[in-house]
């Protein structure tokens, strides 16, 4: 597998979830770790780069600290998120902390025949902390993310506890024509540069706590709000699409979850990758993107892939070196889900 990246968990092929089998845990737990020294380092790189950058922007985000799939043997005829469904869920699949401290693939999978799927119900559960994006340039993208993820294993026994590990969405977006969005990005954003990249960005915990200064977002100010937040990162992957690609809202499907995929060239960050089709024709996505939209200044042209070329990328494809860790994440998850099969 590339070394730039690797999954954290997948769902089994033609299983991939819907916002309603997803559920959240947010608390304090689950947010970074501190120590005096490492908070000086974090201010030190943001003044850096806010003097080069003066435009950059300090916004809150959500901080993943674990993803488990999960099944329920034992399905009610109440639904997925009902209190009991969750109460019945047994652990079946989820990211695990290797050596290296990055976290391992894992390769059990959910039962796929039709029998198993009209009798069992499956759960995905994110537990999720608050974070900054401060503190990702000054952990994940810092010089001392080894020694941070080092640091992490031997204090905490979690080589990311000390990294903002901020979530991120991507989509594997596909035209009524069956081909897949890709689009190259600007030389002049922070990451990836020039490489081949998915619609993606974050889900805001602004979206969830609207009307609260962004520095005063909190998990306390989160809690009770759960499916709020389960809907935020489901929906932002769409919002993403339409201000990426300029496409209506109207015009995309309810994001289907195909797992969670690990950047390495950033310590490991977390992006949850989806997929979503669209109702207009490749031709139509491509004069709606050159028409512009409110982020068209992230990209300088887009591209179309099959499906078929879609599942034979691999490490010795040519265009694999063009594409950013996020696309190979992307595309290895599809490969294994094949959620349109």
């Amino acid at each position: 597998m590339d070394s730039e990246v690797s999954l954290m968990l997948h769902c089994a092929p033609l299983q991939a979830l819907e916002e309603h089998q997803t559920h959240v845990e947010i608390s304090d737990r689950f947010n970074r770790q501190s120590f005096p020294e490492i908070e000086e380092h974090i201010e030190a790189i943001w003044r850096d780069r806010v003097t080069k950058e003066p435009w950059l922007f300090n916004g809150a985000k959500f901080r993943l600290h674990s993803a488990v799939l999960s099944i329920n043997p034992h399905p009610t005829n109440r639904p997925v998120g009902s209190t009991d469904a969750r109460k019945q869920c047994t652990s079946l699949e989820k990211g695990h902390l290797g050596e290296q401290g990055v976290h391992n693939p894992v390769h059990k999978h959910i039962p796929s025949d039709k029998a198993t799927k009209d009798e069992q119900s499956y759960v995905l559960k994110l537990q999720l902390g608050v974070t900054c994006y401060k503190d990702y340039i000054g952990t994940n993208w810092s010089q001392k993310a080894e020694k941070l993820q080092t640091h992490g294993e031997a204090e905490c026994a979690d080589p990311q506890a000390f990294l903002a590990q901020p979530l991120g969405v991507g989509a594997v977006l596909a035209t009524s024509d069956g081909d897949i969005v890709l689009l190259r990005r600007s030389q002049k954003v922070a990451e990836a540069a020039g490489l081949l990249d998915i619609p993606g960005g974050h889900p805001e915990p602004k979206m969830v706590c609207q009307g609260v200064n962004e520095k005063m977002i909190s998990v306390d100010l989160l809690r009770g709000k759960e499916r709020a937040i389960v809907s935020e990162i489901f929906s932002s992957v769409c919002v993403e699409i339409s201000d990426e690609v300029n496409l209506p809202l109207s015009s995309l499907s309810k994001p289907l979850f195909l797992g969670m995929a690990l950047n390495h060239t950033s310590a490991g960050r977390p992006s949850a990758e989806f997929y979503v089709r669209c109702s207009l024709t490749t031709e139509e996505v491509r004069e709606s993107y050159r028409r512009g939209g409110p982020e068209a200044h992230e990209s300088t042209d887009i591209l179309f892939l099959s499906r078929a070329e879609l599942l034979q990328l691999n490490e010795n494809s040519p265009l694999w070196s063009q594409m950013c860790p996020s696309v190979k994440g992307a595309v290895l998850l599809y490969q294994r889900v094949m959620p349109d099969h």
